[in-house]
């Protein structure tokens, strides 16, 4: 089944320049690039993005890692797109991640690893437009 999911890259990722290797690893994989565009989150956008979190210890620093450089939001494009990118993101743990896979490359720890990916249908349906408008997406 065709579908989208959405993918950042995180401020650990573009500070450290892994953003290109990124994309290029998408479109080696597969993937389609829908949209893409860099932003500097507001602490608002962050925190609306990762609500669903609000009650964890660690939201916090998530928020505040977030918002402390820019990221490169991505609507990625594939067959079966949202298991295709959790496989290839890896653990959420770099040290856990498989070989090769972008986390266990590029992420350094739990907080700081590199890249987010929609887990559900569900939750692309809710996070690709929270970035996108429709009319950003070439599908």
């Amino acid at each position: 089944m065709m579908e989208q999911t959405l993918a950042i890259l995180k401020p650990d990722a573009v500070r450290k320049k892994f953003s290109g290797a990124i994309l290029a690893r998408y479109e080696k994989e597969g993937f389609r690039i829908c949209a893409l565009k860099t932003r500097l989150l507001s602490k608002a956008e962050a925190e609306g993005f990762y609500a669903v979190h609000r009650e964890r210890p660690f939201f916090a620093s998530l928020v505040d890692f977030m918002v402390s450089g820019p990221v490169i939001l991505v609507v990625l494009q594939k067959e079966n797109a949202i298991l295709a990118h959790r496989q290839l993101m890896g653990a959420t743990d770099p040290a856990k991640a498989e070989k090769e896979t972008l986390r266990a490359l590029y992420g350094e720890s739990i907080e700081y690893n590199a890249v987010h990916g929609s887990d559900s249908a569900e939750t692309a349906r809710f996070e690709i437009p929270y970035f996108f408008s429709t009319v950003e997406i070439v599908g």
